[in-house]
């Protein structure tokens, strides 16, 4: 069967591997409709990993899928052939401690599709069909839209950054950094109740996202920082920041504007950065990290498919797996996309 597998950076190759096999009791085989190319997948195809994290061996790419059942091994229930369902790519292990204290996101064991951190790597799910637990599988309605359902994960780590935020109701809340993340945050924040949304980037295209995604302001900020000036009167004007950029000069900025007890989220991985001690101290901010999700997949699958969240302006496009290369070099232009995705089902 067809799969987009990284041999090395720049090396990408849509080729032939052995076909899913048939499930086993409590496993269910998809096949694969959509799915959409993330960050970590182009670090992949540019770098060959990132950070420590290198490829050791030819790996399929993908973590972001819909799809629709083939096959039902015994045992399984609430799922029959036919049925369209989002998939997620993360199965912790259950039983270490922080999966028994409901932190599965920190799972000791964790497998995550298309990542290389483990030997052998965990193979991914761009590829034309796959055999997997029937408990990583979330069903949608008969009708359901495929490309927006692969957009469930992404959507799933904005669930989980904003849960921890606490209440938005009433809060004036900035987003910084506007790929498909921040765009996500900005929806979900909406969703929850943020009085006003600000959104920063450095990118008029990805701002003009921001604003269809429900930014009621965006700053461009290609010229330096200093549009953020009137945010940072009085010891600050936002209540809760969410950083979904990594860059630390995008860190620091969030800092600078969020008032006394205010709350910056940091959602986006980037190089380490110094922070300004000073401003933490005198102003009792806060800063909290959040890391992929739990829980939060399969509300957003269930968001998307009830049409609560409409993320149709962050998908930027839709190629064929035979033009997975193509599909990634379109991606890797962050002046002309923002979610590019493969389709398995085209010919």
């Amino acid at each position: 069967m067809r799969a987009v597998v990284i041999h090395g950076p720049k090396d990408l190759r849509v080729e032939e591997i052995a076909a899913a096999p048939a499930p086993a009791a409590g496993e269910v085989r998809v096949a694969i409709s959509h799915g959409g190319i993330c960050g970590s997948d182009l670090h992949y195809y540019h770098h060959g990993g990132f950070g420590t994290v290198r490829l050791r061996e030819p790996m399929a790419l993908g973590h972001e899928v819909s799809g629709i059942v083939t096959e039902v091994g015994a045992g399984v229930t609430g799922l029959a052939e036919g049925d369209r369902v989002a998939v997620n790519p993360s199965r912790p292990c259950g039983a270490c401690e922080y999966c028994q204290q409901g932190m599965a996101n920190h799972c000791l064991d964790m497998r995550f599709n298309g990542s290389a951190m483990r030997f052998p790597h965990e193979q991914g799910l761009f590829r034309a069909q796959i055999t997997l637990p029937a408990g990583q599988l979330v069903k949608l309605s008969p009708d359901a839209d495929l490309a927006l359902a692969a957009m469930s994960e992404p959507l799933a780590v904005c669930l989980h950054a904003v849960r921890l935020a606490g209440s938005l109701i009433g809060r004036r809340v900035i987003v910084s950094g506007c790929g498909p993340i921040g765009c996500l945050t900005i929806a979900a924040a909406r969703l929850a109740g943020a009085e006003e949304i600000i959104a920063t980037d450095i990118s008029a295209t990805a701002l003009a996202t921001a604003a269809k995604m429900g930014a009621d302001r965006t700053i461009d900020l290609s010229q330096g920082p200093e549009a953020l000036g009137p945010l940072g009167a009085g010891k600050g004007q936002v209540d809760v920041a969410f950083e979904c950029s990594g860059a630390p000069a995008a860190v620091l900025a969030a800092c600078g504007v969020l008032r006394p007890r205010g709350l910056l989220v940091t959602v986006g991985l980037g190089p380490e950065t110094s922070l300004p001690m000073t401003a933490i101290v005198t102003r009792e901010l806060q800063i909290l990290g959040s890391f992929r999700f739990a829980p939060e997949f399969a509300t957003a699958a269930r968001m998307i498919d009830a049409g609560r969240i409409d993320l149709r302006p962050v998908l930027t496009g839709v190629l064929p797996a035979r033009d997975a290369v193509p599909a990634f070099e379109l991606a890797s232009d962050k002046s002309r996309a923002m979610k590019v995705q493969i389709e398995f089902a085209a010919p």
